[in-house]
């Protein structure tokens, strides 16, 4: 999956100003926080612009941004939000500013009776080769990785079918332990439950009580044309299933691309060397030179030089996030020097030096 432009997220101009980039996100975060929208999709709509809020609202990475996009975020260490716990611990303060302290309406509701909230899937990585004409049409790979899944037979419970949970013995189903300390009174978690209150009577035999199990699973990967190397792509739901059927973690699969014998890339445009005759170079010729799809025409003008370059409007690669977009193709001219001369051809050549 390719990362949306930040400033189409927020629905901002690209010389938006802070207030304005803050209001556009205060009206996202209101229409998308996990505890007021129920829909399925508002929270990674919900982390898709906390994202772009945090990028856009920081000069320095907003600078990197706007001069090398995603990719340039990446280099500087910047991944985004895993979920929305990471989104709240790391901008608390602006959801007090815009909502009144911690959410406003019901920030933290959804994480149980007892302040505990089962944890999402982590994130895996997979590293994808694939070769320099793949990149340039697109692909599609299947490939297959070894993650946690929900437990099919206890659908992720952790408990035995038919069975339930009882009240914890350590904190007498509260959820948190108090102790008292001359004047203070302290509450901490409990650690045995975790904040639940309960715990498993009778754990599930395939999961033993995790709710999960490890499972090699096959996942069709589709790469789109024009992807360069290093991008990464983004399988949301993909990752590492969640604890007790929390949200799955993300699969973030890692594109190299391998050399072409002929081709070489520079952004969007394509460059290659054409070696051409002594003849052509002095006179003008048109030939055929290797195109990504096609073989092209190339017109070369009287009295080109090696090192020259001609460019093949449109012939490049397709741009990534706007495939109907090409770069060129630029053809190097690199002049080639007989080694080897006929009579006749040496004759010819000193009559041209006499001549000039």
């Amino acid at each position: 999956m390719i990362k949306r432009d930040y400033y189409e997220v927020l629905g901002v101009e690209r010389n938006a100003s802070e207030t304005e980039i803050k209001k556009a996100y205060r009206q996202l975060a209101l229409k998308f926080h996990p505890d007021r929208n129920p829909e399925p999709d508002a929270e990674e709509q919900f982390k898709e612009a906390s994202e772009a809020y945090e990028v856009l609202s920081d000069t320095q990475r907003r600078q990197i941004y706007d001069a090398y996009g995603h990719q340039g975020l990446e280099g500087s260490g910047f991944h985004g939000f895993t979920n929305v716990d990471d989104i709240f611990s790391s901008m608390g303060s602006i959801f007090e500013e815009f909502f009144g302290g911690m959410g406003g309406f019901g920030f933290g509701a959804s994480r149980g009776r007892h302040g505990y909230r089962p944890a999402a899937g982590s994130d895996l990585r997979y590293d994808l080769s694939i070769s320099f004409m793949d990149a340039a049409h697109g692909t599609e790979r299947e490939i297959s990785i070894a993650r946690e899944v929900s437990c099919e037979k206890c659908e992720g419970t952790g408990e035995k079918p038919g069975t339930g949970r009882r009240a914890c013995s350590a904190c007498g189903g509260a959820g948190n332990i108090t102790q008292r300390q001359g004047f203070f009174i302290l509450q901490t978690t409990c650690p045995q439950c975790r904040g639940e209150g309960s715990t498993i009577a009778h754990p599930c035999d395939d999961c033993r009580g995790s709710g999960r199990v490890r499972k090699s699973s096959k996942i069709n990967v589709k790469v789109p044309a024009g992807i360069e190397a290093g991008t990464q792509l983004v399988l949301r739901g993909q990752g590492e299933g969640g604890e007790r059927g929390a949200r799955p973690g993300d699969l973030y699969v890692f594109i190299s691309v391998g050399p072409h014998d002929f081709f070489q890339r520079h952004g969007d445009d394509l460059y290659c060397t054409v070696p051409i005759s002594f003849p052509q170079a002095a006179l003008g010729a048109k030939i055929k030179v290797p195109g990504l799809d096609e073989e092209l025409d190339l017109e070369i003008p009287a009295g080109a030089e090696s090192g020259d370059e001609i460019r093949i409007r449109g012939k490049g690669l397709p741009n990534v996030h706007r495939p109907k977009r090409r770069g060129d193709q630029v053809v190097r001219i690199a002049v080639k020097t007989p080694k080897k001369l006929t009579r006749r051809q040496r004759e010819l050549l000193e009559q041209l030096i006499d001549e000039n």
